[in-house]
């Protein structure tokens, strides 16, 4: 009893010291630490990341503190007033416990609108635990849009047309939408005439994020455009076509070489039935 009690304790602490050491520690900012940004926020910093819930951001810099906000209009219109939390030792670390969108701006209002701001997308936990095989339970697919060329105006025109027609989309995949939330956004449109005259007056729902995660829920075709002047007649919008998922037939099992003889054998030498 003492042995087993022993062995479920060493499994307990190995497991959580899997999911302790699997988290990330970012510094924001990298070598220039948390300050005004020359070229804007901080989306060039964290468009090629992913931020998982357990994971750190190290915020360095003196300067000025870290205040984190409630809302996406508070982080855009800098306003530090009602804040969720302030963080001022000039070296703080701050633990990202939810999945969701987390907005970090500093009180110094010059400041953030000069581009001291970051938003994080904390997508989802560490496994702790294997997923299940993909045969058993069948997860969708996470198609990052426009690839490298991320979402924004293309150099050609039917750029993300030639984009999607090079894959097949179905029920249960997500499109991840990256860009600059200070240049573009996604607007969702419900029909092909919408699509063709690049109209934003009725759309289906608007996401201006900058990292953004769209589920794709249900066969048919789902139409994304942006609201900005100009974008969309240039080639920023996408058109992807959902198909339903199907569902594999699981194959038949193969018996391996040594399971076919003791197979073979069982079958030559079975009793015959007494008549």
């Amino acid at each position: 009893m003492a042995t087993t009690t022993r062995m479920l304790c060493f499994v307990l602490v190995m497991i959580l010291m899997g999911s302790c050491c699997s988290a990330k520690i970012y510094k924001v900012g990298d070598s220039e630490g948390w300050r005004a940004k020359k070229g804007g926020t901080y989306y060039e910093w964290t468009k090629r990341k992913e931020f998982q819930v357990g994971d750190s951001l190290m915020f360095d810099g003196n300067a000025n503190d870290v205040t984190q906000v409630n809302s996406r209009l508070e982080y855009r219109f800098c306003n530090s007033h009602s804040p969720k939390a302030v963080y001022n030792t000039g070296h703080d670390v701050v633990t990202l416990t939810e999945p969701g969108y987390h907005f970090f701006i500093t009180s110094n209002h010059s400041q953030c609108v000069a581009g001291q701001k970051l938003v994080v997308f904390v997508v989802h936990d560490h496994p702790t635990i294997p997923p299940p095989p993909r045969k058993i339970l069948p997860f969708g697919k996470d198609y990052k849009v426009g690839d490298s060329n991320e979402w924004r105006v293309p150099e050609e025109s039917d750029f993300y047309s030639k984009w999607s027609e090079e894959k097949q989309f179905h029920v249960g995949d997500n499109l991840l939408f990256y860009y600059n939330d200070q240049v573009d956004d996604v607007l969702e449109i419900s029909s092909d005439l919408e699509f063709k005259s690049c109209d934003t007056t009725s759309p289906v729902a608007v996401h201006n994020g900058g990292q953004d995660l769209i589920s794709l829920t249900q066969p048919g075709i789902r139409y994304f455009i942006t609201s900005k002047i100009g974008h969309c007649e240039a080639g920023l919008k996408l058109r992807v076509v959902v198909r339903p998922r199907t569902r594999s037939v699981p194959k038949k099992m193969q018996l391996s070489p040594f399971d076919r003889l003791i197979k073979w054998l069982h079958d030559s030498f079975r009793p015959l039935p007494h008549h």
